[in-house]
């Protein structure tokens, strides 16, 4: 008597089973980890699926269950911890690769290289103000060559007139001696269109930093996908 179909279990076929081109540490190593999808990528950290899910399905599976890969990121190593078919050892290994990721883009703005690329500048910001529950607005401080002094965090907050303080900025350009500056902030909700607030706090920004010989080069608005250019916007 043939098993009834509820009793047939779902083989669910190893990753290393697979055919060597689909396999993604595979597809990593001969055409780069740009060719991966989220889950894949994914997947190589979780290094093995559980309860029935090779490591793909599982990192689809996680990826679905908060909305985007930056939601199911943003978690806290606790919370992280806890989802299903995690646990501590994968929690750790992905905030460590997203430290990785920050320092090692700092590291390339501290070389004492001159800037001449700003989309490495707009990386940087998105690593170190995308995960805030609440809006930071930042600035790099560069030399008469443009390369970098410094970066820091200046204020929180809603970015409006009454949070930006032009007089701040300037202050800390006088103290870094700064000949140009880079701005940037977040959109937590993940929009990263500029609003009316943040044209109007750039132009103020800009009239400010005239006065002392500060060139304003660019100001980044940070969000879910690539970091957004008020100067390809022609605002800044």
């Amino acid at each position: 008597m043939p098993a009834h179909p509820r009793a047939i279990d779902t083989v669910v076929m190893d990753i290393r089973q697979w055919p060597s081109g689909e396999r993604p540490r595979e597809r990593l190593l001969e055409r780069g980890a740009s060719t991966l999808s989220d889950a894949e990528l994914l997947a190589i950290f979780l290094g093995s699926g559980r309860n029935g899910l090779d490591a793909v399905a599982l990192g689809r599976q996680l990826i679905a269950r908060h909305g985007s890969l930056r939601s199911l990121l943003d978690l806290s190593p606790s919370r992280l911890a806890a989802e299903p078919g995690l646990g501590p050892a994968s929690a750790c290994r992905l905030k460590a690769a997203l430290e990785l990721a920050t320092r090692h883009l700092g590291e390339s703005l501290q070389r004492g290289e001159p800037l001449t690329n700003a989309e490495r500048a707009g990386d940087y910001f998105s690593h170190r103000l995308r995960g805030f529950a609440h809006e930071v607005f930042a600035c790099l401080f560069l030399d008469t060559r443009h390369r970098p002094i410094a970066f820091e965090e200046l204020f929180r907050g809603t970015v409006d007139g009454a949070e930006v303080h032009p007089r701040e900025v300037v202050k800390r350009c006088l103290n870094y001696n700064a000949a140009a500056i880079i701005l940037g902030h977040n959109h937590p909700s993940g929009i990263a269109e500029p609003s009316a607030a943040d044209r109007s706090v750039t132009e103020r920004l800009r009239r400010a930093l005239e006065l002392i010989g500060v060139r304003l080069l660019d100001h980044f608005i940070i969000g879910d996908g690539p970091p957004v250019s008020m100067a390809e916007r022609g605002w800044v």
